[in-house]
């Protein structure tokens, strides 16, 4: 028996076919996305097909589900059609609109205990408001609004009307207009955000079919990017999850719901039925992209060169807010360089700086974790960036905590390929697929890497404060 699982990232689609019973990959596809953080979704349904067919096609399996980037803004029409091209989650325009929409309600506190997140440029709730002001028209138009993994859902299932969006918990609790604690939605916070009350998806439980594939084959809920690669590595309590793609994440697995006034982690809910409290950084593995391009080199290289520097670089700092922040919350921020001088004016230095900078941001979610009750035996190191040898041997001394790495694998996609095995299968938990051999990286934490790298960070807001 086969199933499929689709990751919609930020930068392409992932196509996984894997055998029901063991995991075993049988064939896969993949095609680019453009480039923004403005797309329309017909760009995603087009990648979504060329993937499929990259794979071998739908036809032979038993279930599907889709995966796909957080809290992106697709606004349809009443007869389907999708609006605007859709905002994405790293489109920091609303940032406005979301200090209007705390203040509005009252304050931070009022936002985590309703919901259990903050508003941050990132969130659904705030591209709302931001249309609402902005794009009148645009917004009048509106009947639904769904996320980009909900909208792939639909379209598979044939696009049958806009009573038939559905969605998971996972991907509802970062629209911050549904509570992960209560299960339900706050249509008074979406009213108050967007002047009106659109179309949003029901919400399923994690093996509920959210509609079928022209085959016949159940849909399954699909999740959120992060949910589905919590489950796709298959993180265990006292796991946290480090996951290293355009975005850097910093999740842990949870019986209880997070609400955290100062909005550095967000309560999310994940996609087995339990939660999923998170901090996001706008910052990673394009940090290691960016200083590959300004050193003229690739990324074996840039590793190599790290390595090759001592920890802390001498002092060299990178604090890596290159695209503005979410985590801290400073959209409009931007990187810079702490500690230059003669001696650390060299390659390696700055390859070094930029490593460790990327690490000492995700860090600091590691800690707000813990300070909201995370309990941390090890860090489970995924994505892109993971497969940077120095990014593998330096995490220890930044984390101060064995760190281990799975093998390189489509983790969002695999996440949805298991929830649609469990739902093919049946059965009280998702099926146990054997990984294949992790590696576990164990060095002395070095603590002045992280008070150097946070002396930087805290110069930076008390300047923009």
């Amino acid at each position: 028996m086969l199933v499929a699982g689709v990751d919609s990232s930020t930068q392409s689609c992932k196509v996984v076919i894997r055998d029901a019973s063991t995991g075993e990959l049988v064939r896969e596809g993949r095609a680019s996305h453009p480039d923004g953080t403005e797309v329309h979704p017909d760009a995603w349904w087009s990648a979504l097909q060329e993937a499929v067919a990259q794979a071998g096609g739908l036809d032979d399996v038993a279930a599907a589900a889709v995966a796909g980037q957080q809290h992106g803004m697709v606004c349809l029409d009443e007869h389907g059609e999708v609006v605007r091209p859709a905002l994405l989650w790293n489109d920091t325009r609303s940032a406005g609109a979301a200090n209007e929409l705390i203040e509005e309600l009252g304050g931070a506190q009022a936002w985590a205990d309703a919901v259990g997140l903050v508003p941050v440029a990132s969130f659904t709730i705030t591209k709302l408001r931001w249309l609402a002001r902005n794009e009148p028209d645009a917004a009048d138009r509106t009947a639904a609004v769904c996320l980009p993994h909900d909208w792939l859902t639909w379209k598979l299932a044939g696009a049958p009307g806009l009573d038939a969006l559905r969605t998971d918990r996972s991907d509802a609790s970062g629209t911050g207009y549904w509570s992960a604690a209560t299960g339900a939605y706050r249509p008074d916070l979406l009213r108050h955000a967007f002047d009106r009350e659109p179309i949003v998806p029901v919400v399923l439980g994690p093996t509920e079919p959210a509609g079928a594939l022209p085959s016949g084959a159940p849909l399954g809920p699909g999740a959120g990017d992060n949910a589905a690669a919590g489950l796709g590595a298959g993180a265990l309590p006292g796991d946290v999850v480090v996951s290293i793609g355009t975005s850097g994440t910093v999740f842990s697995v949870a019986d209880t719901p997070a609400a955290d006034p100062t909005g550095i982690v967000a309560g999310f809910a994940d996609c087995t039925g339990r939660f999923l409290p998170l901090v996001c950084t706008l910052n990673a593995a394009r940090v290691l992209d960016a200083a590959a391009a300004l050193l003229g080199v690739d990324h074996d290289e840039l590793s190599r060169l790290a390595l090759s520097a001592p920890a802390g670089a001498d002092g060299l700092v990178l604090v890596p807010y290159l695209e503005g922040e979410r985590t801290p919350n400073r959209p409009l921020s931007t990187g810079s360089v702490h500690g230059l001088t003669l001696g650390t004016s060299t390659p390696a230095h700055l390859a070094r700086a930029a490593v460790e900078g990327m690490l000492c941001a995700l860090a600091d979610g590691l800690d707000a974790l813990v300070a909201q009750g995370s309990t941390v035996n090890r860090v489970v190191l995924v994505g892109g960036g993971a497969r940077s040898e120095a990014v593998r041997r330096i995490a220890p001394e930044v984390f101060g905590c064995p760190v281990v790495v799975p093998p390189p694998g489509e983790y969002v996609a695999d996440g949805a390929a298991r929830q649609a095995a469990w739902i093919a299968m049946g059965g009280a938990e998702p099926p146990a697929w054997a990984g294949g051999a992790v590696e576990q990286y164990e060095e002395k934490p070095v603590p002045h890497i992280r008070e150097r790298y946070a002396a930087a960070r805290d110069h930076i807001l008390d300047r923009l404060a």
